[in-house]
């Protein structure tokens, strides 16, 4: 989940009134929900990465693809983040592989969809637009926060089109249950979109725990660094919670970074430092 659309579910009042020690500590729990070279020479993007929009299966979908070769990297926003958030590592990744990024039904320019925002319907939905956009498996993904949680479940769901997996900062399958749960009062103020995601995200998390965990390819999981000064009931369950998400996939690398919960515009060269390293990975593995 973005910050922006957190700062809409919650309002942070002065410290020592119990509910907003609940609140704050909630919002901890919401910002999780949220270095090697690449080895092949690069190659000049084949187009300037420009958004357009097309017609998938009979719903317009806004989305950018930029450079060119494969494997194809593929990203996907947080809770209520948009495709401009990946900006500033498109631009470098460009230079050396096919790069999508897209919006969601419900954000920027992409029509809403009648069907659920659960993980199972986003996932079907992103592999129309791949298709549509002649972009074949494997593909490396990339999501960030509750995007994270949907690429996990892409790569559970279909392994074989799937040549490595990044999480940054990715939302936990268990995000919400347990200490965890979410107060019913907290909703996204203003996003259709993102509340309608954000009432099955339980349902998203226990669907990616009943398939097979993903293996036998690369998986970098980048974590936050810095929410972990943040204790409290919530914030401490968050950061354990942060802290075990590379403990589902057995061989993933956890890189800590010096940031918050938005690490694609804050650190963004974290993530293309990552997303170079899990490059080099699959070409090494071809």
């Amino acid at each position: 989940m973005s910050i922006d659309a957190i700062r809409d579910v919650v309002a942070i009042g002065p410290a020592r009134n119990a509910m907003n020690r609940r609140l704050h500590g909630a919002l901890a729990v919401l910002l999780l929900a949220a270095n090697t070279v690449l080895a092949a020479q690069a190659v000049p993007p084949s187009a300037t990465a420009t958004t357009s929009t097309e017609n998938v299966k009979g719903r317009q979908v806004e989305y950018v693809l930029a450079g060119r070769g494969t494997p194809a990297v593929v990203f996907e926003n947080g809770l209520g983040g948009a495709l401009d958030n990946w900006r500033q590592v498109i631009s470098e990744i460009s230079k050396y592989t096919t790069v999508l990024a897209y919006n969601r039904p419900g954000y920027g320019d992409s029509a809403m969809a009648d069907t659920p925002r659960d993980g199972e319907h986003i996932a079907s939905e992103l592999r129309d637009l791949l298709a549509a956009a002649h972009l074949k498996p494997p593909y490396v993904l990339v999501g960030h926060s509750a995007g994270g949680l949907y690429m996990q479940y892409f790569a559970r769901r279909y392994p074989r089109e799937v040549a490595g997996l990044i999480l940054v900062d990715s939302t936990h399958p268990q995000q919400f249950q347990g200490k965890g749960a979410l107060d019913g009062n907290m909703r996204p103020r203003r996003q259709v979109a993102a509340q309608k995601e954000l009432d099955l995200l339980n349902a998203t998390g226990e669907a990616v725990l009943a398939l097979p965990t993903f293996t036998g390819k690369p998986v970098i999981v980048l974590s936050a660094l810095k929410p972990l000064s943040v204790h409290g009931e919530y914030a401490d369950d968050a950061n354990e919670k942060r802290r075990g998400v590379a403990r589902l996939y057995p061989g993933a690398k956890q890189v800590w970074v010096d940031s918050g919960h938005k690490i694609p515009t804050e650190k963004p060269e974290n993530v293309t430092e990552a997303v170079q390293e899990m490059l080099a990975a699959v070409k090494h593995t071809k």
